[in-house]
């Protein structure tokens, strides 16, 4: 695992953001862990590991697939705002030649009428490529919606970048039968759109951080969610 994924986990732990147990979901799921980005504020060190993941996570994608490219970093109203204005300067500091004209915008809620006025603070989005930033991706309810935001805007949607990817079936919803066969909200994403949905770590880096850690009962009990609600895709 990149020293950056660990960090970015450990510090998760450390400020139990990521934490190990039995938690009910809005899902309806149980599920043996649990992610709270909500809490990426609370720490400056945490929310320092954080930010150099995206980052990290950004560039080795783009050192990857050379065609991978954006203009600006686009974070939606709320949480996607910190994680977008901290991950914009930190690919500038870490690969300046690559990233050093990426510009930050984001949406407000309700539009402003007065001063600069509109719902957009930050760089422009027409005509340029457009990379999301968010904490997570469940239902892709909140991701459809800035995607919707940006071609309003004549932007370019270019990718979608999440903290976690949960590697799980998008939920029934209505309580019926949850074993057939079914994609995550990412895969949906990625197929509907044709550009990378990326994620610092997925379900199996937390498999593979407890397996580390020698906590082998809350692996087995991770690794039987996966097995019921893992994606087919």
């Amino acid at each position: 695992m990149p020293a950056y994924k660990a960090a970015f986990l450990q510090s998760c732990l450390n400020a139990k953001a990521l934490a190990f147990g039995n938690y009910s979901l809005k899902s309806g799921r149980e599920s043996p862990y649990f992610f709270n980005a909500g809490l990426f504020l609370n720490d400056a060190s945490l929310f320092h590991a954080v930010q150099t993941a995206y980052a990290q996570s950004l560039n080795a994608h783009a050192s990857a697939h050379p065609d991978f490219a954006f203009d600006v970093l686009f974070g939606p109203a709320y949480k996607g705002i910190p994680l977008a204005a901290a991950t914009f300067g930190e690919l500038a500091r870490l690969n300046k030649a690559k990233f050093g004209h990426v510009g930050c915008a984001f949406n407000r809620k309700e539009v402003k009428d007065h001063g600069d006025g509109g719902s957009l603070v930050g760089a422009p989005l027409r005509g340029k490529r457009v990379m999301i930033i968010d904490d997570v991706l469940t239902a892709g309810t909140a991701i459809r919606e800035a995607i919707d935001i940006i071609k309003a805007q004549g932007g370019e949607l270019a990718g979608v970048i999440v903290a976690l990817d949960r590697m799980e079936k998008m939920s029934t919803l209505d309580g019926g039968d949850e074993s057939g066969p079914r994609t995550s909200a990412i895969e949906q994403v990625r197929r509907e759109f044709g550009v990378p949905v990326l994620s610092i770590v997925t379900l199996d880096d937390l498999i593979g951080l407890l397996r580390e850690m020698g906590s082998d009962e809350d692996m087995e009990r991770v690794e039987e969610y996966k097995r019921i609600y893992g994606t087919s895709s």
